[in-house]
């Protein structure tokens, strides 16, 4: 096999990843091909968060596996260790199997930073939509539901505005768990670390990967800097990138929206650009838009 071959071969795994597919059949003789073509790689062991697919070798006398190493796509940070095996046959068996293991995550409670109440998600696992946010503040860690607190009331808002409840969509953080702070924390709450948020990423991109939503809504920078997109949301905001496959739209987190609220003129630029942000949403989502929701906060 030529190596653009053994690179086209290497893409369509990346494919069948991100949709949540873990083995592909080989034709008899592809795998000594592969291997005399130096692609791919010996197998590595299984990095804490996951393993790379797999793909079913079926050579004439008998079957066997192979690991193959699938390079974490660009818009990913490199710590990414990919989508983990969970177990179940439909959507809400894996999601639940998946919370399951993330309440149990090893690799988070050895930071010693992070409390111990996981949460989790909320929503629709067929959804088109799916939106992404920080960290749970105190609110989201007392109910165990993400977006719960005033940036959710303002979250639940926005989605009305364009004509969704918030069980039509889905919702989840970067981080599972709500960060500590030193002392008697109480209701304060702070950002997660991009250790703590590495820690809980293999769970976000497995939760995409089973969902298939049409488009994801990183809400703020910090969910932005999780899913490897960059930095500075007024900066990034306005345009899809691409998150293992899926359109993923920048936009203001609520919170910041509230914090705009309370300035001189009451953040409507901010709010002005969050809404252009969420028609482009729709649009890729297919939902339909009036021209009333067209002319929210039009001059």
């Amino acid at each position: 096999m030529s190596l653009p071959a053994a690179g086209m071969l290497k893409q369509y795994l990346e494919q069948r990843q991100a949709s949540g597919q873990t083995h592909s059949l080989l034709r008899p003789g592809v795998l000594d091909r592969l291997r005399s073509a130096g692609k791919p790689t010996a197998p590595r062991a299984a990095e804490p968060h996951g393993t790379a697919p797999k793909a079913d070798v079926a050579p004439q006398s008998s079957s066997a596996l192979m690991e193959m190493p699938v390079a974490v796509p660009s818009r990913l940070p490199q710590k990414a260790a990919g989508i983990l095996a969970v177990p179940g046959q439909t959507k809400v068996e894996k999601l639940s199997a998946l919370a399951a293991m993330a309440e149990k995550s090893t690799q988070a409670k050895a930071l010693c930073t992070l409390r111990d109440t996981m949460v989790f998600a909320v929503g629709n696992p067929d959804a088109t939509i799916m939106l992404i946010g920080e960290a749970p503040g105190f609110e989201e860690e007392r109910q165990r539901e993400p977006f719960v607190g005033p940036a959710g009331q303002k979250l639940n808002g926005i989605l009305k505005a364009m004509g969704l409840e918030r069980s039509q969509v889905y919702i989840s953080n970067i981080c599972k768990f709500r960060p500590a702070m030193e002392g008697n924390q109480g209701t304060s709450n702070r950002a997660p670390t991009d250790n703590e948020m590495a820690t809980c990423l293999s769970y976000v991109l497995t939760e995409i990967a089973i969902v298939a939503p049409q488009v994801i809504v990183a809400l703020g920078g910090v969910a932005c800097k999780g899913l490897g997109i960059g930095e500075g949301v007024m900066r990034l905001r306005g345009r899809f990138y691409d998150v293992l496959g899926v359109p993923t739209m920048v936009t203001y987190h609520p919170s910041y929206l509230l914090r705009e609220e309370k300035m001189a003129g009451g953040g409507i630029r901010a709010k002005r650009e969050c809404w252009e942000d969420m028609l482009k949403v729709m649009e890729k989502a297919g939902l339909s838009i009036s021209e009333k929701q067209r002319s929210y906060f039009r001059q």
